[in-house]
């Protein structure tokens, strides 16, 4: 038996009826499947990873990684209909059924659906556990899996390339993360890497000083992070039901998306979050809420705290940030440049750092104390967001061309709310995962995705704008957005 790492051991324990720790995704083929050579693909490079073999066992002494003895890959890779038109409404229903379906604890966590009659080409819908690993690693542990041309035949992964490096023996892997490793070492280790270098600090006064800085401004973000006022009421938050709603939209171009973030002085994240904000802005509107009754709401934005290349190594090392949404705002730029002005004030920040420590502490306690931190972080936000960048080039599934891939994350708590974002072979995609009890349509969200952007594309146009204004010209470029006679253009 392997130990399962705390942080890990927090996802495992995080499951409830109500929101199952599962990362569900789609990917949409362009040519029809042949089903052996898809088991036989997965057999010999997904099952590279031993951790794709092994049951989660949790006990009150700790949770481990058990090999299952009676592993039997077909029952990991199933073959699937769609009954009726077999359309996109019908794959969204059969994605959501799944979505609130639990996997099989005693086996191996994850599953696939191989779907063969979709009218759009064959689809693939996938079901990890969030325990296993988190999105970054399972994008990177999936691109394992396919091939740069259709001529490609499964072959064994690469041992060098998919080896288990752990971080603390990569140079490369504490540079780039020192920050973050600080805010773990003090959350979950201080005691410990204090009396180990006891004799240093003595020796060198300045280190001690250096310690009290970094402590500080650990139990700072800490202290911020629970000192945040619980998110306003409003339709998106309330008492969770059992049955999850999917729902993606066409994709967006990623070079329009970037000529935006080039034209308007921003990142491509942020004229993303700024649309997805706006969408969740006129969805409420839709549904009857007043405008001027609508404030900001948070979002828990996940945070990768480690290189690309060292995301084969499977497990969850990322950290979570509240990012304040601007939905009080009805002017689309002034949307934009309060997202970026959050976005870089928690760029600046340790709060991933904190939060990844706390998981690490709750998966060394008991179940129980869990859930009410969990509670109490959750109330927090509405909604979880997340932007995962894939590969911008196609790429081949056991022969067959990817046209699209989405995915939605697990929401926590008392969160009823997901909404992803992922990139793909110059391809932006946007997909809601949601609560059926609280938003029983998700697609009325999604329709307000594209409009939102267009918004945008067009203040891009119109506005002369040269990189990232100042405050003082922002507020005059946004007064200079209503003027263009905007009128319910703004929302």
């Amino acid at each position: 038996m392997e130990p399962m790492s705390k942080v890990d051991t927090a996802w495992l324990r995080m499951e409830q009826a109500t929101n199952l720790m599962m990362i569900t995704g789609v990917i949409v083929l362009q040519e029809d499947v042949d089903y052996e050579r898809l088991l036989q693909t997965v057999e010999q490079r997904f099952l590279a990873f031993r951790r794709f073999r092994q049951t989660a066992v949790d006990s009150p002494s700790g949770a481990h990684w058990r090999m299952d003895e009676d592993f039997d890959l077909r029952a990991h890779v199933r073959r699937i209909g769609l009954p009726g038109k077999a359309d996109r409404a019908e794959l969204e229903s059969l994605v959501a059924e799944l979505a609130s379906s639990s996997l099989d604890k005693a086996r191996p966590l994850w599953q696939f659906h191989l779907v063969e009659n979709y009218v759009e080409g064959p689809a693939l819908v996938c079901r990890i556990h969030h325990c296993i690993a988190d999105g970054i690693a399972l994008v990177q542990v999936f691109l394992s899996l396919t091939d740069d041309s259709p001529e490609s035949r499964p072959c064994v992964a690469e041992p060098k390339q998919w080896s288990q490096r752990r971080a603390e023996e990569s140079p490369v892997f504490q540079r780039l993360l020192e920050p973050a490793r600080d805010g773990l070492d003090f959350v979950t280790h201080v005691g410990q890497r204090l009396l180990a270098e006891g004799q240093k600090i003595i020796d060198e006064p300045a280190r001690a000083g250096r310690y009290a800085v970094e402590a500080a401004e650990i139990l700072r973000e800490l202290g911020h992070s629970l000192s945040l006022p619980d998110d306003p009421p409003t339709r998106l938050k309330g008492r969770l039901g059992v049955r999850k709603q999917v729902a993606w939209a066409k994709p967006l171009a990623l070079e329009e998306v970037k000529a935006v973030g080039k034209a308007l002085g921003c990142t491509v994240n942020d004229v993303l979050i700024a649309a997805v904000t706006g969408a969740l802005r006129r969805y409420l509107i839709s549904c009857g809420d007043a405008p001027s009754a609508l404030q900001d709401i948070r979002a828990t934005v996940p945070v990768n705290l480690r290189p690309l290349e060292h995301a084969p190594e499977l497990g969850n090392h990322f950290g979570l940030v509240f990012l304040s949404l601007p939905l009080g705002s009805d002017n689309p730029l002034e949307r934009l440049y309060r997202v970026n002005e959050r976005m870089d004030e928690l760029k600046a920040s340790r709060q991933a750092a904190v939060t990844f420590g706390v998981l690490s502490v709750l998966g060394m306690g008991p179940s129980a104390l869990q859930k009410p931190v969990l509670e109490l972080l959750s109330g927090k936000a509405t909604t979880v967001l997340t932007n995962v960048p894939g590969p911008q080039r196609p790429l081949w599934l056991a022969g067959s061309r990817l046209k699209e891939m989405m995915f939605w994350v697990p929401q926590n708590g008392k969160i009823g709310l997901g909404i992803s974002i992922l990139s793909y072979n110059g391809q932006v995609f946007f997909g809601v995962i949601s609560d059926r009890r609280l938003v029983p349509d998700p697609g009325g969200i999604i329709q307000q995705f594209h409009p939102e952007f267009e918004k945008l594309l067009y203040l891009a146009l119109m506005l002369p704008i040269r990189g990232r204004p100042h405050t003082s010209e922002a507020e005059f470029l946004i007064r200079q957005s209503e003027a263009l006679g905007l009128g319910g253009f703004a929302s």
